[in-house]
């Protein structure tokens, strides 16, 4: 089962350069079943919800109906029910969203904003603002307002926007003492930035 998911999302992201590419898959999967080996869980759950939660992401071309698809017929009708539950509620979207009421949840929306942090994170940023044409920074542009997705922005205000918020956003205590280290480093970076802009 987890050789076929392996291979089913490999190839959805095999042209990927967003950031969102197996690489990051592969990331967030060993990240998930290194919190579950602490906080618990289902682990088949955490994994393959962990292997297939891009496939769903729309700004990628995927489908919630695509995840079902896949797992139609592979799992039992509870675990899908929960597999999608997690990938359909873990995105940030504004970062006011409702918790995600299982653990197997938590851990794998942890282990993906784990991977939007941290040295990682700042690259990945990079790598998705040069793709979506984004400027890099724009002096005197203000980040937009959580739900605003319409006002210009720029890459480094995303991280003003999103990815600064995601510390406090940790479900589990194991993220938690992840994403401060991780934290700190994009600050450390985002001051010797402006720093050199600044120069």
């Amino acid at each position: 089962m987890i050789n076929e998911t392996e291979q089913f999302v490999r190839t959805f992201h095999a042209a990927d350069f967003s950031g969102h590419d197996y690489a990051h898959i592969e990331r967030v999967r060993k990240m998930a079943l290194q919190i579950a080996a602490t906080e618990g869980g289902d682990l088949l759950t955490i994994e393959l919800a962990a292997l297939l939660h891009d496939v769903a992401d729309t700004k990628l071309g995927g489908t919630l109906s695509s995840v079902a698809l896949f797992l139609s017929g592979k799992v039992s009708d509870d675990r899908q029910r929960q597999i999608l539950q997690i990938i359909d509620g873990m995105s940030f979207k504004g970062g006011d969203r409702p918790p995600l009421e299982t653990l197997e949840g938590r851990i794998v929306q942890d282990a993906d904003r784990l991977d939007a942090i941290g040295a990682i994170g700042v690259a990945r940023t990079f790598q998705y603002g040069a793709l979506t044409q984004a400027p890099m920074h724009v002096p005197g542009l203000r980040p937009r307002k959580p739900g605003d997705r319409t006002s210009p922005s720029s890459t480094i205000n995303h991280f003003y926007e999103k990815l600064l918020l995601l510390k406090d956003l940790m479900n589990t205590e194991t993220a938690k003492g992840i994403a401060e280290e991780r934290h700190a480093f994009m600050v450390e970076f985002l001051e010797r930035f402006q720093k050199e802009w600044e120069f």
